[in-house]
């Protein structure tokens, strides 16, 4: 009995010594953290009613009631006055857990719950892959995203999956941004030769003589567009953006692993394909990036993919680009009632497709808002502009939270009804939990604002406008094998830790200000 005693003692303090010097594990290592401000417990209740909404009828790896044990082991917590912002992020992550799908070849993670005959083995879709990378990202246990990316790549006797590339995909971007959280530098650089092979396969299959990407609407996931169809080969700002986005992160691999010369051929990739959209595909007279057609001329028509070039900071800075993120704040561009709408309101075939054949005409679609809205975090981090500012994107993203709500109850499905909010497939089985958008990666980098970095400095810029809430907090954050805490008490009232901006590496404070703004530790 007192052998056993000592070992408690022993152990306890080389976690409390762990914990105390940062230790850093690149597999993750949740059992290492703890909240240093929020308990878990008090957010239970959420799960609880969650489990409430629904009947079950389809359950996978983790089901309802195993969720908050899941939960509890895996998320970051988050806390502020707006209930409606806490309930669907906790939300989000309730319905990201129903996707983890066991396999005979380890986690997958679905897109739709339900079978469909398009998926590839074990219903696996790829179209939202890079989401669901930059989602789970956050999760403690790196097990789930890790699996099901191997899968995509090796599970077919080593090979890709089928229909890996029945999708436009930005893995290798996502794969480097996942790397910025955790640091887990063997697991990127084991996927590295499946990016070069995944960036060649593109060049051969959608590569024009010009050096832009063509791509079906369809296969960008985004069917019936106005600038385009389901089989014609336009040059989008999708998938453009999407393959420089991968040149510069295989460029950024490449130097990790002392391949310089493939680290200067992908940084030559992606300096070709940044001049291309830049000239290419950019319309002066619009002031916005456009599809170039099968004919070679621009499509005339402003579409959500226009702000994906941000998505990759592919434009250059100080050319003016930015004047297109004016169109959100237009009632004739892209802002509507429910949010941000795939298409330009002011055009004549604005919502002309009709409804229920997956349209992005117009209507509002999750996978775009996250795309959009993660593409405006980055242009106020790291862009000089006076076009759009933290009042624009905290009603972007309170508008994304209203509109995921159903019947009274949280909600996320495929696409809605720009002015009434109405999901268009929400009384379809196949819509419900739909996995196809981020959600919680916006409030962590975007909204509450830390910031993925290389170095180990920990920066945090959040994009909440200084008077909305008095306070808020998000803690649990497993970044670079540390638990890093961020909070914004106006009057010290509500944590106990003193006014301000405070950021706590595992419990002790390394960063504050009086008021919320840009903080980046020593």
């Amino acid at each position: 009995m007192l052998q056993h005693f000592k070992y408690k003692i022993i152990t306890l303090s080389i976690l409390i010594a762990c914990i105390n010097s940062g230790c850093k594990s690149g597999a993750g290592s949740s059992q290492l953290g703890k909240s240093a401000i929020l308990k878990e417990k008090n957010f239970k209740h959420y799960v609880d009613y969650f489990n409430t909404m629904e009947d079950e009828n389809l359950k996978f790896a983790i089901p309802n009631d195993s969720a908050w044990a899941w939960m509890e082991k895996n998320i970051p917590l988050f806390e502020c006055p707006q209930q409606n912002f806490e309930e669907i992020y906790y939300y989000r992550w309730w319905t990201a857990r129903k996707h983890i799908k066991k396999t005979p070849l380890g986690f997958g993670i679905t897109e739709f719950l339900v079978d469909r005959s398009y998926a590839d083995k074990y219903n696996l879709i790829a179209c939202a892959l890079g989401h669901h990378i930059n989602e789970f990202r956050w999760v403690h246990d790196p097990k789930y995203i890790e699996q099901d990316v191997k899968i995509w790549y090796r599970g077919n006797d080593g090979k890709p999956m089928n229909k890996l590339y029945k999708f436009s995909s930005w893995t290798a971007d996502a794969l480097y941004n996942r790397y910025l959280v955790n640091k887990d530098e063997k697991f990127l650089l084991d996927l590295y030769p499946d990016m070069v092979t995944d960036y060649a396969v593109w060049e051969k299959d959608r590569q024009r003589k010009d050096g832009l990407f063509w791509q079906h609407d369809v296969k960008d996931g985004m069917e019936e567009s106005l600038s385009g169809g389901r089989k014609v080969q336009n040059a989008r700002p999708t998938i453009n953006s999407y393959m420089y986005g991968n040149a510069v992160s295989i460029s950024k691999m490449a130097a990790m692993k002392g391949d310089k010369e493939t680290e200067a051929k992908f940084k030559a990739k992606a300096d070709e394909l940044q001049q291309l959209v830049e000239t290419k595909l950019w319309n002066p007279k619009s002031e916005f990036f456009e599809t170039l057609t099968q004919k070679d001329t621009l499509s005339q028509v402003r579409e959500a993919i226009g702000f994906i070039p941000w998505y990759f900071n592919l434009p250059e800075k100080g050319k003016g680009f930015e004047k297109a993120w004016e169109q959100i704040k237009d009632e004739k561009g892209f802002s509507a009632p429910f949010g941000l709408t795939t298409a330009e309101r002011r055009s004549p075939r604005f919502r002309t497709h009709g409804t229920g054949t997956c349209e992005w005409d117009g209507a509002i679609w999750p996978f775009a808002s996250s795309q959009t809205l993660t593409a405006l975090a980055n242009v106020l981090n790291n862009y000089n502009q006076d076009f759009v500012g933290k009042t624009d994107y905290f009603k972007q993203m309170e508008l994304y939270v209203q509109s995921q709500y159903y019947r009274g109850k949280p909600y996320i499905g495929e696409y809605l009804d720009e002015t009434t909010g109405y999901w268009l497939m929400g009384d379809r089985e196949r819509s419900r939990y739909y996995n196809h958008s981020t959600f919680n990666d916006l409030m962590i980098t975007g909204l509450v604002g830390l910031r993925p970095r290389e170095d180990e400095k920990i920066e945090v810029n959040p994009l909440i406008p200084q008077e909305k809430w008095d306070w808020f907090c998000l803690d649990n954050v497993l970044y670079h094998g540390n638990i890093i805490t961020i909070l914004w008490d106006k009057t010290g009232e509500k944590y106990k830790k003193g006014k301000g901006f405070r950021i706590f590496k595992n419990g002790k404070e390394i960063a504050v200000s009086e008021k919320l703004e840009r903080v980046v530790s020593e």
